[in-house]
C-alpha cells in the first residue's frame, strides 16, 4: 500500500493538543506529549477489557498509542504514556495494522490516545478506508482534546470514548497538571456528540448488554479515592447535559501506581462504599445507560503488555 507523506505542517507549531505547547516536532524536539512526529505505538492486538459494547466476545482491535499529552500521575498506562515506550510506525504500516485487526475478527479499531499523531493517523484512517476498511473506529481518549483537532476526525471515528476525569480544576491541576481540564473537555464532548450524535447499536436495539455500539458517544469516569463529591457532578453534569443520548461507564478500577511519589490521598484503592455511592446517585437521577464494574476490577492484571504485540513484526499478534 503506498498512501504518500502525511501533512508535517501540522507537527512544525504543534497546536494538536489543548496544552498548545508550538513546538517544532518534526525536528529533535519533543512537545508537551514526550514524543516527536514519527508515529510510535507499543501494542495493536485484539483487547478483550473495554466495556461489553466496544470489546464483545471477539475483542476490540486497540491500538496503544506512545506519549500523552495529558500526564495524569496514577496512570497505569505509564510505560506508554510517561515513558513513551513503544516502536515506530508509518501511516501505511499503521493501515496495515487496522485491516489485519479487521481480518483477526476485531469489532472496531480502537485508538487509544492518539491526539498528538493525528496528522499521520487521519492518513492512516483514510488509506485503510479506502483499501476496504468496514468495522467502526472508536476513539479512545483522556477528554482533554482540541476541537479543532477533533474535527480532523470527522467521517473517519464513529464512536467517541472519551474519560470526564474532574469538574473541580484543584484536582485537575494537582493530579493533570491543567486547571482548566472541565472547561476544555465539556467543549470536546460537544464536540463528539456533533459528530455522532445518539448511540446505535449492530441490530439498532440499543442492547449494549449484548451488541455492539456502531455509532455515538460513551463517557468514562474513574472514580479516584477520596475525591467522590466531584464524581457525583462529573455524574450529575453528563446525565443532565446530555440525557439517554449516551453512555457512562462508571469505573472502579483505580489501581495505585507502585512509583512512590503519588500524593497520600491516591496511595489506596477505592472502596466500596465510595463506589456504591457514586451508583447509586446515577440510579437516583435517571441513568439508564450505562456501565457498572464488577468487584475485582481494580487489580493491574488488565493493564495490557506493551511489548510490541502487533507492532514489531517478529512478536507474534496476541
Amino acid at each position: 500500500m503506498n498512501i504518500g507523506r502525511t501533512n508535517e505542517q501540522l507537527y512544525k507549531k504543534c497546536m494538536l493538543c489543548p496544552r498548545k505547547c508550538g513546538v517544532d516536532r518534526t525536528k529533535s524536539s519533543r512537545g508537551r506529549c514526550g514524543v516527536g512526529a514519527e508515529i510510535r505505538a507499543a501494542r495493536a492486538a485484539l483487547h478483550m477489557w473495554e466495556e461489553p459494547c466496544i470489546s464483545g466476545t471477539r475483542g476490540s482491535g486497540a491500538v496503544f498509542f506512545s506519549g500523552c499529552p495529558l500526564g495524569c500521575i496514577f496512570c497505569q498506562n505509564s510505560a506508554i504514556s510517561h515513558e513513551n515506550y513503544g516502536f515506530p510506525v508509518t501511516p501505511e504500516e499503521l493501515a496495515d495494522i487496522f485491516l489485519r485487526l479487521e481480518d483477526e475478527g476485531a469489532n472496531n479499531i480502537n485508538l487509544v490516545t492518539a491526539v498528538h499523531f493525528t496528522p499521520g493517523v487521519v492518513t492512516a484512517l483514510e488509506a485503510a478506508r479506502t483499501h476496504g476498511l468496514k468495522i467502526p473506529v472508536v476513539y479512545n481518549s483522556g477528554g482533554y482534546e482540541s476541537v479543532s483537532t477533533l474535527r480532523l476526525y470527522e467521517g473517519l471515528v464513529d464512536v467517541y470514548m472519551p474519560d470526564l476525569k474532574y469538574i473541580s480544576p484543584g484536582s485537575s491541576y494537582a493530579y493533570s497538571g491543567v486547571g482548566n481540564y472541565f472547561e476544555t473537555a465539556r467543549l470536546a464532548l460537544d464536540e463528539m456528540y456533533r459528530q455522532v450524535g445518539g448511540a446505535e447499536f449492530s441490530d439498532g436495539s440499543g442492547a449494549a448488554e449484548a451488541e455492539i455500539m456502531t455509532r455515538g458517544l460513551l463517557v468514562r469516569h474513574l472514580l479516584l479515592p477520596g475525591q467522590i463529591e466531584d464524581s457525583l457532578e462529573v455524574i450529575a453534569y453528563l446525565h443532565a447535559h446530555f440525557g439517554d443520548d449516551i453512555y457512562i461507564s462508571i469505573m472502579n478500577q483505580y489501581t495505585p501506581p507502585q512509583n512512590g511519589s503519588l500524593p497520600p490521598e491516591l496511595r489506596r484503592r477505592v472502596t466500596d462504599e465510595e463506589y456504591g455511592r457514586v451508583v447509586s446517585f446515577a440510579d437516583k437521577i435517571g441513568v439508564k445507560h450505562g456501565f457498572i464494574q464488577e468487584d475485582g476490577a481494580s487489580s493491574d492484571r488488565f493493564v495490557p503488555e506493551f511489548d510490541g504485540t502487533g507492532i514489531l513484526p517478529s512478536i507474534p499478534e496476541a
